[in-house]
């Protein structure tokens, strides 16, 4: 296909006559599709109805080592469960705490503790003049909203195809004492699909922080999350990688099951070494007596161990690969050569993520919601919901049909040549 960038004003104009009829009339289909957030789908929850009926007599909510999870203790969770969740990250149990239903919330926490109380008696963070954190973008908005929520000041990172640019991680960290950490998703990246590199897991690992008080916020959400049984991704164990390097403090790992069990009613863990642990658990045993130990159980009564989780992950990579499919093989026919928009190919994860031409991604986000197909609104995967080149766009396939999705792409590509033609014509005008 002929690159529109190649075109001359005469041929622009006559195809967006063409494109605006077809826009029209799609317009016309009065269609409600949503790829705005990574939803699991009604057929993924059901894959796990028994889960509801794991525990059914009084007798069940007693573990193999005599607790009863129907009462107070165990605040650091059950050991099935932390055995569970360490083996899904591939870190000891005794280097994990479970907690409640989303690891969003123990990041929350983690980021609060740090500014009211600091991080293992270092001065709280709300009482210095500057705190910084270091964001890889494009990048999962709920971590950026909640250091902006804490006013922490935000610094874009750039992503590459083996992770953030660790040259410029390492000049701000090594640099700069106001620096208290960056977020990290290290496998099948929100929302690029990007695994970060055994070369970048050890630099990060290797890093010698001006402050005492960095952390790496590694959110480990889709660890399991493989979309291709011969085609996986493998990330390197960082908890091990640091403690090499002298660094055994400088990182908290976050994971969960909700995309693996119920969205709303999984468990969520953190990770990190014994110092950093016994720290949390000093706020944590105040805020609350101990979390949903039934629920950790009925996990563990369900899946019994790690190869428990990685069958149910075969279902549900066996319902979202058609729709991952229908959306590349759209991009991929309509687009390639039109030198209009790249997109990355995750072999996992949840998003597909498209870059469109610079200042076209507001257009393109509006334009597909006045045709009844709504994503996530441009710019939230950057810091502030500031995209600088206004170019990236976050899918996601998980919660329509195949067939909504093949629908709803068609669409969007509609757009984004709707969009492009019309942002080149304004710079022949």
């Amino acid at each position: 296909m002929k690159s529109y960038k190649n075109m001359s004003k005469e041929e622009l104009l006559a195809l967006k006559l063409e494109l605006e009829k077809a826009y029209e009339d799609a317009k016309g289909k009065g269609l409600n599709l949503n790829m705005a957030r990574g939803k699991p789908s009604a057929a993924q929850l059901n894959t796990v109805t028994p889960l509801l009926s794991a525990l059914q007599e009084d007798a069940d909510a007693v573990t193999e080592s005599g607790i009863d999870c129907r009462n107070y203790g165990e605040m650091t969770g059950i050991p099935e469960a932390k055995k569970l969740m360490g083996d899904m990250i591939g870190v000891p149990a005794e280097n994990v705490i479970v907690c409640g239903n989303a690891s969003l919330s123990i990041m929350y926490d983690t980021i609060s503790r740090s500014m009211t109380f600091g991080v293992n008696g270092s001065t709280p963070w709300a009482k210095l003049d500057s705190v910084k954190f270091l964001c890889p973008v494009p990048g999962y908005d709920r971590h950026f909203a909640i250091t902006e929520l804490f006013g922490i000041e935000m610094i874009n990172i750039p992503m590459t195809e083996s992770g953030p640019d660790m040259e410029l991680v390492k000049k701000y960290v090594e640099n700069d004492e106001a620096v208290k950490g960056i977020w990290c998703v290290p496998k099948y990246s929100n929302p690029q699909g990007i695994t970060y590199s055994d070369d970048t897991v050890r630099a990060f690992a290797s890093l010698k922080p001006a402050a005492k008080d960095f952390r790496i916020f590694w959110d480990n959400a889709y660890a399991v999350h493989d979309l291709y049984e011969e085609h996986q991704d493998t990330l390197l164990e960082i908890l091990s990688e640091c403690e090499k390097n002298g660094n055994p403090n400088m990182v908290y790992e976050f994971c969960s099951t909700s995309k693996v069990s119920y969205a709303g009613a999984g468990i969520a863990a953190v990770a990190s070494s014994k110092e950093n642990l016994e720290w949390m658990k000093k706020t944590m045993t105040i805020q609350t007596i101990g979390y949903d130990k039934m629920n950790q159980l009925r996990h563990v009564r369900y899946y019994k161990d790690i190869h428990g989780i990685q069958e149910q992950m075969k279902k549900h990579a066996a319902l979202l690969r058609p729709k991952f499919e229908a959306v590349l093989e759209i991009l991929d026919r309509e687009l390639t050569g039109l030198e209009i928009g790249t997109w990355v190919k995750p072999n996992g994860g949840y998003f597909i993520s498209f870059d469109a031409m610079e200042g076209c991604a507001k257009e393109i986000v509006k334009k597909c919601k006045e045709a009844g197909v709504i994503l996530t609104g441009a710019g939230a995967t950057y810091p502030y919901g500031k995209d600088p080149k206004d170019s990236n766009i976050r899918i996601a396939p998980s919660f329509p049909t195949p067939e909504e999705m093949a629908e709803a792409t068609n669409i969007f590509v509609l757009c984004v040549k709707l969009a492009s033609v019309e942002k080149l014509l304004a710079t022949k005008a």
